[in-house]
């Protein structure tokens, strides 16, 4: 039975766009208990219209698709910048300012827990603002990229 499943299992090709030739046989067995030897694999032969490989392209090169993506990249961008120089900002402080990062606000709260559980709150904060602009910046926009794929992968030879 895993000898079939193998033989199946490495008999079959991907007709995945996304699909790395240049990794694929890595730990897959050729049904006969060796390594199948890494290769590309077939070129793929649609039977009628375009192929998905070459839809997927279409989209990609696609004014609405860079739309989405300038979009993503105008708020992660800054985003993981700023979260960046905060973090560093707390360890730099943490290391060469001990007397500050110590001296008490409240009781036995000093600066450092103060900032270190800043840390945390601005990681809430920071993936409600990311799920808040895909929301509204992104996700309507995606989806009708999705919707469109789909039909157009329909008619597409797998």
């Amino acid at each position: 039975m895993e000898k079939e499943a193998g033989r199946e299992s490495a008999a079959t090709r991907l007709d995945d766009p996304w699909y790395d030739a240049l990794a694929s046989g890595w730990g897959e067995l050729d049904g006969t208990g060796s390594f199948a030897p890494a290769g590309a694999p077939d070129p793929v032969v649609p039977q009628r219209g375009h192929s998905a490989a070459d839809i997927y392209l279409e989209v990609q090169r696609s004014e609405a698709f860079q739309e989405v993506r300038r979009r993503y990249r105008r708020f992660i961008v800054p985003a993981t910048l700023a979260f960046f120089v905060w973090y560093l900002a707390y360890v730099v402080m943490a290391v060469t300012a001990p007397g500050l990062m110590a001296r008490p606000v409240a009781g036995a709260v000093n600066v450092a827990m103060v900032a270190g559980l800043g840390q945390f709150l601005t990681t809430f904060l920071l993936t409600g603002a990311y799920a808040r602009h895909a929301r509204l910046r992104r996700d309507r926009a995606a989806l009708d990229l999705r919707w469109e794929t789909q039909e157009m992968t329909r008619g597409a030879g797998r």
